[in-house]
């Protein structure tokens, strides 16, 4: 496996574990998180590529979508593809043909597919249906973000980015599942899908290839590029949301207190019935929507029962860095968000001020993805971080710089400053500094990006803990 650090990638080489590989691989560097993962799985990842990497008559060569990975300047690609180019493949073919025998199912969209994907592969394992998954976050619910399962569904949380440096197929084009689950279709990826038009191709290839199978679509029809392509899938097709009265809802939403350890409560309509008591300790509006989601796909496709549906729910612990608490040793109420886009980040703020209405939001903002990093987004930061009291902006990554129109931090402070009152820049050696003005039952802290502030958040932790710590509880 060439490129094996990527998230991807390392999940792919535990399924192929499974399935009785023996599995070697190669990376420019190894670093964690995905360095610790690699070594839970008992592989030795070689840093550097070199040809000598590859073993003496390889079943199988999966080589990464990184920019590097290409023959012309890698000599371990290079190689491979001119020793064993009937051996090499990418990843989402590796995963196509480990599944061929399995009902799949795929969550698609541009926001969402990780705690969508997670929810469900909870659910039904919960339930005892011993289902396959393969995830792109590190779900708190199972020790690996894949496995190759039993008898169950295989769900795939999927991917639009291109297969290979040599195939511009989406990921999930490969898997031709039997549902699709689309969470959302707003634009995202512009260094790979310039406009709209573009980052849309890639969806309705996946949709047309799902008709042809006579397969379900499951759309989130709250969200205005989702609906679109729900109102034309000829196939077919479940509506969710929480604004429309679809199929599938809820209501009476009582949002739960995290600094108390208490629940969010709702009722949840199937298809007109409303079924009462059901809980969940995920924050905000949209973890609700998804549940709708997951039970459009579950209840609506009698895969579970709706008790056991119902159970599995409020245990659901979610994933690492979607609005889960950090530093919980510390009196400081302090959570991580993935805010590699404009919807994914207004979700994550949206759901702290309504989760700590009464207390002051800090947002401490990595612009990571090219996304966030490109000129085009600059009107993105007019209003993204509304109903916020200060915002600490930390400076682009410089990898990429070059392939593609990028801001500067100072131009980002710039258009932040011009709608916000209070941002300031910082390096990361000031990362601790942000702890001074917080206090632990006034204010709460969200941590935004995709990246990791170039190794500032683990200081910061650090601090926040040793500075504030908890309070004991009492005890006898």
């Amino acid at each position: 496996m060439i490129g094996l650090c990527g998230a991807g990638m390392s999940a792919v080489a535990r399924l192929l574990q499974q399935v009785g590989y023996t599995v070697t691989g190669s990376d420019a560097g190894f670093y964690p998180p995905v360095s610790d993962y690699i070594t839970k799985l008992g592989l030795t990842c070689t840093v550097g590529h070199r040809a000598e990497n590859i073993p003496p008559n390889p079943d199988l060569i999966v080589i990464g979508k990184h920019a590097k990975l290409v023959p012309e300047t890698n000599e371990e690609v290079a190689a491979a593809h001119a020793q064993y180019k009937d051996h090499v493949c990418s990843f989402p073919e590796i995963l196509a043909n480990l599944t061929a025998d399995r009902q799949r199912m795929v969550v698609a969209g541009s926001y969402g597919k990780s705690s969508m994907t997670s929810l469900i592969t909870w659910c039904l394992a919960e339930a005892g249906t011993a289902p396959g998954w393969f995830i792109g976050a590190i779900p708190k619910g199972f020790a690996h973000s894949s496995d190759i399962g039993e008898d169950g569904p295989f769900i795939f949380e999927g991917d639009e980015y291109p297969s290979a440096n040599w195939d511009t197929r989406a990921k999930f084009e490969h898997y031709e599942p039997h549902t699709v689950l689309l969470t959302s279709a707003t634009h995202d990826h512009v260094n790979i899908y310039p406009t709209l038009e573009d980052y849309h191709k890639p969806f309705a290839a996946l949709l047309s290839g799902l008709a042809k199978r006579k397969g379900t679509l499951i759309a989130c029809t709250d969200e205005t590029n989702a609906a679109a392509f729900y109102e034309v899938y000829p196939g077919p097709k479940e509506a969710y949301g929480l604004d429309h009265q679809q199929a599938f809802t809820a209501s009476n939403i009582v949002l739960g207190d995290p600094s108390r350890n208490t629940p969010t409560q709702f009722d949840l309509h199937i298809r007109g019935d409303v079924l009462k008591g059901f809980t969940t300790t995920q924050m905000g509006r949209h973890a609700i929507e998804n549940i709708c989601g997951a039970a459009a796909y579950l209840l609506g496709q009698n895969l579970i029962s709706v008790e056991a549906f119902r159970d599995a729910v409020a245990r659901f612990d979610g994933l690492e860095r979607r609005l889960d608490r950090k530093a919980p040793n510390s009196a400081l109420m302090i959570y991580e968000g993935f805010g590699s886009s404009y919807e994914k980040a207004r979700a994550a703020i949206s759901a702290v001020r309504a989760h700590f209405p009464q207390r002051r939001l800090v947002v401490m903002f990595e612009p990571h993805t090219f996304t966030w990093r490109n000129r085009a987004a600059l009107g993105l930061y007019e209003t993204v971080f509304a109903d916020t009291e200060t915002v600490w902006l930390f400076a682009p990554p410089a990898h990429g710089a070059t392939s593609h129109d990028q801001l500067s931090l100072d131009e980002i402070v710039a258009g932040v400053r011009a709608h916000h009152p209070d941002v300031r820049p910082f390096i990361r050696d000031e990362s601790t500094s942000i702890l001074n003005d917080l206090h632990p039952e006034k204010d709460v802290l969200l941590i935004l990006s995709s990246g990791s502030f170039d190794g500032a958040l683990a200081p910061l932790l650090e601090t926040a803990a040793e500075a504030y710590p908890a309070p004991i509880a009492a005890t006898g």
